[in-house]
């Protein structure tokens, strides 16, 4: 059947309802480790990703904005550059996208969905492979340079470890996803480490007393290995107007920038990527990571009146870094008070979570549409058990959207009463605790 704007549709729902995504029916239904199939998948698509070289980079937190980094600096450089990251937020195809061109046309989608098609069913493949093959083989026939390629989860039994990448990243390791990668650092740092190929340089991101070991016995065969923050990478006097500029403004991008540009270090002596030694073009592309790239949800401004930002940030890790960067905005009155939208995954330490969040803040508490998430009633549950108040539900994204919207409106028009000849600061609209929330609040600002 001939392309059309119906026929897609139709094609990209049946798919996916028969292959599900762990965002849709989570780990349990979709999440399918190991190699063998996705080994097989690739031959049979003529092994594209043997046409480019790769860079591989998994990591608990911080894997799409260094992955995203790291492409953009490559694009700047001259060179044609593939762009593979998970999850996505509202179109599958934001998964793969060529710098600069951006996503995988629907006309191609659709042609390699229907023409594959027979092969998923009677391989039962995962939607994770179905899209890192598209990718690769979108990459192949682009003639992309280099691609960039995002791990999905842990590494070692991961679809896309089947690459022979320049160089392998890991950004940093934290406690996420523990039913599937381990209870302990050590042992996620195992399941990460296994993107390291031999003779591959590494760069860790952060080094720890508990994951160390695991990636120097996992280096120790003639991979040399980096950990990005027992170095000075050589454009690092160059952060501070790098990070005062950039377009991704989280407080964590300090760490991940450190990561990327010691990554750039390592390639830039590689034939091939010469031209990374161009200083400011490298500091250019980074300033404008997300512009370049179309990375969405990491500390990105929805919007100005009310006073909105979402971040994906979901475990305790990345939590810590952005309810700081919230307090920080209060105190430093960037903002008047702070209005959280929050849901999370029932996998998820919200027990770990709750101390962390700014008491000063007005929660409201949701529930995404994914069988994965956590009930709002059960969150504000736990959240009042642990002596907190101010906060209330709502069923949907949507709703909670529109609640905090209101409650801003109301709040500023308070402020707007009673305020002096000053204009006031208004309140900040926080969304976030999960991809699956700021993914249903993305379409709400468009």
């Amino acid at each position: 059947m001939a392309y059309s704007e119906s026929a897609y549709g139709r094609l990209v729902e049946e798919i996916f309802k028969r292959f599900p995504s762990v965002q849709k029916a989570g780990f349990g239904e979709a999440y399918k480790p190991g190699l063998d199939r996705m080994e097989a998948f690739d031959e049979a698509l003529g092994r594209p990703d043997r046409s480019f070289k790769s860079i591989h980079v998994a990591g608990t937190n911080g894997k799409g904005s260094v992955s995203s980094m790291l492409a953009s600096v490559l694009s700047a450089s001259g060179l044609k550059v593939g762009l593979y990251t998970s999850p996505h937020l509202v179109d599958f195809r934001e998964r793969m996208r060529v710098v600069g061109d951006m996503l995988v046309p629907k006309e191609y989608a659709y042609d390699f969905l229907t023409t594959w098609k027979p092969y998923f069913e009677e391989h039962d493949l995962s939607f994770f492979e179905i899209t890192t093959g598209m990718a690769l083989r979108w990459f192949a026939d682009c003639r992309v340079d280099v691609a960039v390629i995002e791990v999905g989860l842990g590494g070692r039994l991961d679809s896309t470890n089947i690459i022979q990448p320049e160089v392998s990243v890991i950004t940093t390791i934290g406690l996420d996803h523990c039913a599937y990668l381990g209870d302990t650092l050590a042992d996620i740092a195992a399941e990460k480490a296994g993107i390291i190929k031999s003779g591959v340089p590494v760069v860790v991101g952060e080094s720890q007393d508990e994951t160390d070991p695991v990636f120097d016995d996992a280096a120790w065969m003639n991979s040399p290995l980096t950990y990005a923050d027992r170095v000075r990478p050589s454009l690092w006097f160059k952060r501070q107007e790098i990070l005062r500029k950039m377009d991704l403004h989280a407080d964590v991008q300090e760490k991940n920038l450190r990561t990327a540009l010691a990554t750039v270090d390592i390639l830039k002596e590689m034939p091939g990527f010469r031209g990374l030694a161009d200083t400011q073009a490298v500091v250019d592309a980074l300033v404008h990571t997300a512009a370049r790239t179309g990375l969405h949800g990491r500390w990105e401004k929805l919007s100005d009146l009310p006073y909105v930002i979402c971040d994906i940030g979901h475990n305790p890790q990345a939590l810590h870094y952005n309810f700081s960067q919230l307090r920080r905005y209060v105190s430093e009155g960037r903002c008047s008070s702070l209005i959280i939208v929050y849901g999370v995954m029932a996998d998820k330490d919200l027990d770990a979570i709750i101390p962390l969040m700014p008491e000063e803040a007005t929660y409201i508490f949701t529930t995404p549409q994914t069988p994965r998430a956590l009930p709002a009633a059960e969150i504000l549950r736990r959240y009042q058990a642990a002596g907190r108040n101010r906060a209330y539900t709502a069923d949907t994204v949507r709703q909670a959207v529109q609640m905090a919207i209101q409650l801003a409106q109301n709040l500023s028009q308070q402020l707007n009463r009673s305020a002096s000849a000053s204009k006031p600061v208004p309140p900040l609209i926080y969304i976030g605790g999960s991809t699956f929330v700021v993914s249903e609040a993305l379409p709400l600002f468009r």
